[in-house]
């Protein structure tokens, strides 16, 4: 095989994500332990690599528990239920959120005061029980409607005012989707008794314009290989663009998984990732698979 391997330079960390982890390992210079409110990232490699330094995962039950200790906020925000325990349990938090995150809890929380006044719903476009919809979610008292999909538009009463904000890493062609079919559900309602639907276009651009980057990487490259965690929503919604703009684009977590019978006849092979992806973890897998050649 005479493979030519590149990695795309737009992949890896978002501006958030990397501005937690440097966060966590700053504390970790002169301290032997941290806690993280959930994984700091969702990668099983990144957080495995921290929790060697000594970056300890708890949940929302365990940091009821916890007393006079640090714990780091990750990138995805809290519910101001958070602020509150660690105020009752005297933990000093080290915030980690993303400022793209806290603007859009802001102008949620402002939103759902208004939409109180008005007897109206807001409605957010993310994933069900994902931590930054959670963070988002808590502004409004658990009162906001989560939509992932259309089917869950039935959720929504359309003859009340709408409020629609979007989690930061969702795809904006979904959103503009969601937002068309919410404007069709309103024009069915006569004219005298529509009400306000106030439109927020909150996904980040950082994210968002890695979309059209992947498209072009992916159409350049004979065979992608796509590099993120699981558990990771942006790395499943990025690598559906690679697999439809290449269909020889094949998701793995780790090198592990690589699998020499997608390189036959190969030239040009392309390594990228999702916004949660470590560079270290992309060039770790360009190197086992220059080990195939």
């Amino acid at each position: 095989m005479n493979m030519q391997i590149t990695i795309d330079p737009n992949s890896g960390y978002c501006f958030g994500v990397e501005y937690a982890i440097q966060m966590a390992e700053d504390e970790l210079r002169t301290a032997t332990k941290l806690y993280c409110l959930g994984d700091i990232v969702h990668n099983r490699m990144e957080v495995e690599r921290l929790y060697q330094k000594g970056l300890i995962v708890i949940d929302k039950e365990q940091l009821k528990i916890l007393k006079d200790c640090k714990v780091l906020i990750r990138a995805h925000g809290e519910p101001p239920e958070t602020y509150k325990i660690a105020l009752d349990n005297n933990l000093e938090l080290i915030d980690a959120s993303c400022p793209v995150v806290l603007k859009l809890q802001n102008r949620v929380k402002s939103a759902f005061d208004h939409m109180q006044k008005t007897d109206g719903q807001v409605v957010v476009y993310g994933q069900q029980g994902h931590a930054e919809v959670e963070g988002i979610v808590g502004q409004t008292n658990q009162k906001a409607i989560v939509i992932s999909n259309e089917k869950d538009l039935s959720k929504i009463d359309f003859a009340k005012p709408v409020s629609l904000f979007s989690q930061t890493t969702k795809s904006t062609q979904g959103l503009y989707h969601i937002k068309e079919k919410i404007q069709e559900k309103i024009q069915q309602i006569s004219e005298e008794k529509r009400q306000e639907f106030d439109f927020n276009d909150s996904i980040c651009r950082q994210v968002s314009n890695r979309e059209p980057q992947l498209q072009l990487f992916s159409q350049s490259h004979d065979v992608i290989v796509f590099v993120s965690g699981k558990k990771s929503s942006n790395g499943k919604a990025l690598y559906e663009v690679c697999k439809k703009e290449n269909p020889k684009s094949y998701f793995i977590e780790n090198e592990t998984e690589i699998d020499a019978a997608w390189f036959c006849s190969t030239d040009h092979i392309g390594i990228c990732g999702a916004t949660s992806t470590p560079s270290w973890l992309m060039a770790q897998v360009s190197e086992a698979i220059q080990k195939l050649n």
